[in-house]
């Protein structure tokens, strides 16, 4: 069964997503382009175990015009002639070209999302069209439950969906951490990291709410002093990251007199995470909207216990409260704060059995997991009657391929 899967831009999450799958499919990848403007990840290099094809080599493929993106996306297709073509959603113009090839040569195609029904507020005109568009695809694969709900609620039956999708390589990221605290001081010297720290991780974009982690932190720090606690002084807080919001959070990080607590290390390529990771105490993921949330994946793969906004998409399959970690409102900075002094007011046992936990849990999204639901789509879908299209749905593919 010959399977090309489309992504915008190779990271190392989606090699290693494939490499697990090139063991049960033949894999095309195909990679839109091998730049992009939202993250600064280092080239992957070749020496795979699955074909990789790049429509766009030395570029962003957003920034191409739509007829010479469809013209690349047919000319590797029929060229490759898949038995399925597995698209990335909705949104991106490659992944709607690559559904009108798929319609017009009768090649089933299976619908890759991680869109959940909370992400934002929607407009019914929007909803129709994904109506449209998921009806047309013979199968998905998505990341965990609240992206297999919407699906259902946009008309796919519940049956020809399978979950897998947001994966990372949890192999990497355990042995990099406890390679890490085998040099516990070495490592943190280099580093300068602080004895004790929450770790967080995010483009410095207004989605992610760092300013609220900062002014809950602030507030943690506060209470942390009055309530006078025994267990240790408080913790500091690590941000990997960077964005055009830096020069504001390191100005409200001024303004709160947080310059010897709270650090912004800067952006960190796949190859430095293991170092912030193995050393922290916690992870905090604030994101006041998130789609899944992969750098919860890595820093439960990598033992920690995590605090999760509830409006992650990653939660529900995750975040077990009270067992591997806490949830909470992100428009609730108290909340918040609330959390941050139960975890760092854990004892060091409990903090372990937490760790110990994020493991387990995790455990069971990994690359195979993807590689396990990706077989089972492509199977589903070419099983199904071949796809065709009404005037409408052609329509409405080239009034969103227009826009």
């Amino acid at each position: 069964m010959k399977v090309s899967v489309i992504f915008h831009r190779f990271g190392p999450y989606h090699v290693a997503r494939l490499e697990a799958a090139a063991q049960r499919c033949q894999i095309i990848g195909i990679e839109l382009g091998s730049e992009t403007a939202e993250y600064a990840w280092a080239k992957i290099s070749e020496g795979h175990s699955f074909k990789r094809l790049a429509l766009f080599p030395e570029g962003d493929s957003r920034a191409q015009m739509v007829a010479e993106l469809d013209k690349r996306m047919r000319d590797v297709l029929a060229q490759e002639r898949p038995d399925v073509v597995a698209i990335p959603g909705w949104s991106e113009k490659g992944a709607l070209v690559a559904l009108r090839w798929c319609l017009d040569n009768a090649v089933p195609a299976m619908l890759m999302s991680e869109t959940t029904a909370a992400d934002e507020g929607r407009v019914w005109r929007k909803e129709f069209v994904k109506r449209r568009i998921v009806r047309r695809c013979s199968s998905a694969l998505v990341g965990g439950m609240r992206h297999r709900d919407y699906l259902v609620a946009l008309g796919m039956a519940p049956e020809r969906i399978f979950t897998g999708y947001d994966a990372v390589d949890n192999r990497y990221f355990e042995e990099g951490a406890m390679e890490v605290r085998s040099r516990n001081s070495e490592v943190r010297r280099k580093h300068d990291l602080p004895k004790d720290y929450f770790l967080a991780s995010a483009r410095f974009i207004p989605k992610k709410n760092l300013d609220g982690l900062i002014r809950a932190y602030a507030a943690y720090r506060a209470q942390t002093s009055d309530l006078r606690l025994p267990t240790s002084d408080p913790w500091s807080l690590v941000i990997l990251g960077n964005g055009p919001l830096e020069s504001g959070l390191r100005s409200l990080i001024a303004d709160l007199s947080l310059q010897d607590s709270v650090l912004l290390p800067g952006f960190k390529q796949y190859d430095e995470l293991p170092a912030y990771y193995g050393l922290a105490n916690a992870f905090v993921h604030a994101s006041r909207v998130e789609q899944w949330g992969l750098v919860v994946n890595e820093a439960m793969a990598s033992g920690l216990p995590v605090i999760v906004s509830d409006r992650c998409g990653c939660v529900p399959d995750l975040v077990r409260e009270g067992k591997n970690g806490y949830t909470f409102n992100p428009h609730d900075l108290a909340a918040l704060t609330e959390r941050m002094l139960q975890m760092s007011s854990l004892e060091q046992l409990e903090r372990v059995r937490f760790a110990d936990e994020s493991r387990r849990i995790v455990g069971e999204f990994g690359p195979a997991r993807f590689a396990d639901g990706l077989e089972q789509a492509a199977e589903i879908a070419m099983a199904a009657p071949r796809p065709t299209a009404a005037a409408i749905d052609r329509l409405v593919l080239n009034a969103m391929l227009k826009r």
